[in-house]
This record gives structure tokens, C-alpha cells and sequence, in this order.
């Protein structure tokens, strides 16, 4: 295990600064995040649920959606938790090998995220660009593939990030300014040069983030093209409308992205925390949301399975009072 050296002596441990130092304001948040991530795990994973119990919804689109939730649920995991005891706990440390494991998991992750939401405009674009072709080109053997493909990138991605992270010599300050470890803040701990590592990083986030994000921008132009040439308005208002929850989603993860991880080191600020709490939190959180409120087959399985468990009910009381 790499160790953290200070002065003469071997330190093994980061100390987290967290989110706020103010008692006064850490339970009230302890109590709004924990909500929020409770609301996360229930939609997230009931989305997973509903798609997996209803045979209407087993289509491409939303079997990259169950990968979405999922996603969703693990990348908040990694750091909701350690996050939430941190604003209970008056010591914040984190050993280095925790901290570097945190890193990799968060991402592993927020990297695959990435390219799932690439995945998911291709395949809006291939059904309404294309739709006769629709059950060929994405077929259940081409959906696995991508999937596993962006699962591939996203580990190998994220092993070079934490490389180029932790790979360096930590001789001086060991507190992080950040409620998590992610790579700006623990990378300004580093006696090393950093200059390569951070080159690197750079580059792979602008692979992963820009090439992701012009695979979506170029499906929506072509997806825009489409509609605009559709002779029926209730067929536009259709296809935009299978468009807006991921797009909306995308929004969301892109800015934050953008924002976080594709400006200078040295331009970084204190409402870095802000922006990460928006795509590490609150987005998760937004996603199922985003997804059912604005899905008419989402909803429209929801209220089918609704209908079952309260006929299912229903049954079991009547057999219960007949014995």
C-alpha cells in the first residue's frame, strides 16, 4: 500500500474537511441528505424493479435505463454514507487505501454513466431515425455489447485516473477540502510534480465527457432533422417527448461535468462542493423522477402493477377470511 508521508514519519490516513465545519448546520443536513438518499435508493432501484416485472417496458430503451438506475445507486453509494457520518463524526479520516478505493469506484461509475447516456440517445436516434431497423440494429446482442463495452472504458478509465491521482509522493498537508476524494483536491497534496498526471487526466476526461457528449449532440441533430420533416404534429410532439427525460438528464450530469473537470486546477473554488453535491446527490435522486413523471409507458406500468399487487391483496384478505 502507498502510504502518505509527512516529515519524518509514515501518515496513513487523509482527514476529510467535509461540507461545513459549523455544528449548528451539520444536523439539519445530516437529516436532508440521508432523505434525499433514501428517496435515491427507493426510485432508482424501484425503477429496476417495475422495468424487470413488466413485460411492456422489455425493450433497448429501457433495459439501458436499468443500467442508468443501477449506475445511479452505486455512484451515490460510494460516497452518500461516508459522507453522511462525516457530518456526525467529529473526526473525518479516511485511510488511503479507502480513499483511493473511493476514487476508483466513484470513477469507474460517473465514467460508465457517461457513456450510457451516450448509448441511450444512439439508441433514440436509431428509433426514430430509423425505425423499421430498429430490432436489428439494436438487438438484445448489440445492447449487452455496449453496455459491457462502456463498462470496459469506464474501468480502464478509472484505474488511470487513480493512478495518475495517487500514484505520486504525499509529504506535506493531509487534509482534503472536499467531503469526498476526488481527484483536484487530493491531487493538491501531492509534493510531486503533477503537471503529467493532471495532462492525463485531462485528456481521458475530455475522451470520456466530450467525445460522449458530441455522440449525443450529433444524435439529436439527426434526431431533430427527423422530426422536423415529420408531416404530423401530434408525430413530433411524440418523438420529442421520448427525447426529453434523457435529455433533461443529460443536462444535469454534463453541466456539473463540464463545470468540475474540464477547467484549471488553480481556477477551482469553494462552490465546487455546491456542484458536486448537484450531480452526486441531488441528480441521482432526480433521475427515476425525470424518467416516470415525464414516461407515459412508465407510468402506465406503474398503475398496471399498482392494480396487481392491490387485486393480489385483495385476494389473499378474501382467502384469509374464508379460513
Amino acid at each position: 500500500m502507498t502510504a502518505v508521508k509527512n516529515g519524518n514519519h509514515t501518515q496513513t490516513k487523509f482527514i476529510l474537511v467535509g461540507i461545513t465545519d459549523s455544528p449548528c448546520a451539520q444536523t439539519p443536513l445530516f437529516v436532508l441528505f440521508v432523505s434525499i438518499y433514501i428517496v435515491t435508493l427507493v426510485g432508482n432501484i424501484g425503477i429496476i424493479v417495475l422495468v424487470q416485472v413488466s413485460p411492456s417496458l422489455h425493450t433497448p430503451m429501457y433495459f439501458f435505463l436499468t443500467h442508468f438506475a443501477f449506475i445511479d445507486v452505486c455512484y451515490s453509494t460510494v460516497v452518500s454514507p461516508r459522507m453522511l457520518a462525516d457530518l456526525l463524526s467529529e473526526e473525518k479520516t479516511i485511510s488511503f487505501s479507502a480513499c483511493m478505493m473511493q476514487f476508483l469506484s466513484f470513477a469507474f461509475f460517473a465514467t460508465a454513466e457517461c457513456h450510457l447516456l451516450a448509448m441511450m440517445a444512439y439508441d433514440r436516434h436509431v428509433a426514430i431515425c430509423h425505425p423499421l431497423l430498429y430490432m436489428t440494429v439494436i438487438s438484445s446482442r448489440v445492447c449487452w455489447q455496449l453496455v459491457a463495452s462502456s463498462y470496459l472504458f469506464a474501468f480502464l478509465s478509472a484505474i488511470i485516473y487513480t493512478w495518475c491521482t495517487f500514484g505520486g509522493s504525499f509529504c506535506g498537508p493531509n487534509r482534503i477540502d472536499h467531503f469526498f476524494c476526488d481527484t483536484v483536491p487530493v491531487l493538491k497534496l501531492m509534493c510531486s510534480d503533477t503537471h503529467t498526471s493532471e495532462m492525463v487526466i485531462f485528456a481521458f476526461v475530455t475522451i470520456n465527457v466530450v467525445g460522449t457528449s458530441v455522440v449525443i449532440l450529433l444524435s439529436y441533430i439527426s434526431i431533430l432533422h427527423t422530426v422536423l420533416r415529420m408531416c404530423s404534429a401530434q408525430s413530433r410532439a411524440r418523438a420529442f417527448q421520448t427525447c426529453a427525460s434523457h435529455l433533461t438528464a443529460v443536462a444535469l450530469l454534463y453541466g456539473s461535468a463540464f463545470f468540475m473537470y474540464l477547467q484549471p486546477p488553480s481556477s477551482h473554488r469553494s462552490l465546487d462542493k455546491v456542484v458536486s453535491i448537484i450531480y452526486i446527490v441531488v441528480t441521482p435522486m432526480l433521475n427515476p423522477f425525470i424518467y416516470s413523471l415525464r414516461n407515459k409507458e412508465v407510468k402506465g406500468a406503474l398503475v398496471k402493477c399498482g392494480r396487481r399487487l392491490f387485486n393480489y391483496c385483495q385476494h389473499k384478505r378474501i382467502v384469509s377470511s374464508r379460513i
